[in-house]
């Protein structure tokens, strides 16, 4: 029976040490928490007037000028680092003609890295705008762009359709040497396409690829009459298609003479 106290007695100190032991650790893990704070909070209260002291623009930007794109940042407030509103930074440097994507990145002390994607311009849109590779519309100065660039027409939110098609019918055409170089889209989504010869290709609604198609399996088979050239090839039937002649001299005798 002495053994069994003498043992229980034992068990109690050890658990006893072990609960002060926890204790300590708590307090212990309680205090550097605190002291932590403190440190933070005077940390703070020592750098609060920490500014931006460098831009980093990142990034290879064609369109737009470095000196732009840093002129758009300083229209935010940059006088406090941990002030700074990057979303207001992000908007600025967004709203940029050319910019497509932002991101945006503080770097302790004292820089603001802005790294930028510009849109690539692959279309003319309605003779005003540009579309990108996307088929998004934006707008920015087309003179800029150094290569020609396709014209394409239609209504107000059949950009992305209108690049899709344009895409697909130039692949068509590019292998049967034909260049295409513009494409019209219908508020009665008739579809219409021109060649680098002046040539105008009235495909209709329906079908469309099949009439491409008919197109560059009769052309080489065509004869023009003497002195004409083809002008408009009308494909919209079930068989076969209709063919309006131009007379460039003719036409430009009469513009002479108008003169």
């Amino acid at each position: 029976m002495r053994a069994f106290f003498e043992k229980a007695k034992r068990l109690n100190q050890r658990l006893n040490w072990s609960l002060l032991l926890g204790v300590g650790f708590f307090m212990l893990v309680i205090a550097s928490v605190v002291r932590g704070t403190y440190w933070v909070s005077d940390w703070l209260v020592e750098h609060k007037d920490a500014q931006i002291k460098q831009l980093t623009v990142l990034g290879e930007p064609h369109y737009t000028k470095e000196a732009d794109i840093i002129a758009a940042i300083k229209q935010v407030d940059l006088s406090s680092y941990f002030e700074l509103d990057v979303q207001s930074v992000h908007s600025q440097v967004k709203a940029l003609p050319w910019i497509a994507h932002v991101s945006v990145r503080k770097q302790w002390p004292d820089q603001l890295q802005v790294y930028v994607v510009e849109h690539t311009p692959v279309a003319v849109w309605n003779s005003d705008l540009l579309l990108n590779e996307h088929g998004e519309v934006f707008q920015a100065q087309s003179d800029l762009v150094s290569a020609q660039l396709p014209q394409l027409y239609g209504p107000e939110g059949s950009e992305q359709e209108a690049w899709q098609t344009f895409l697909q019918f130039k692949d068509m055409l590019d292998v049967n040497d034909f260049k295409l170089v513009s494409l019209a889209l219908s508020e009665r989504f008739a579809w219409q396409l021109w060649l680098d010869s002046g040539i105008r290709l009235n495909l209709g609604r329906e079908k469309i690829a099949k009439r491409v198609q008919r197109f560059i399996d009769v052309y080489p088979k065509m004869r023009a009459p003497e002195g004409a050239a083809i002008d408009v090839i009308d494909l919209r039937y079930d068989i076969g298609l209709a063919v309006s002649w131009k007379y460039p001299q003719e036409q430009e005798q009469q513009s002479k003479s108008e003169a």
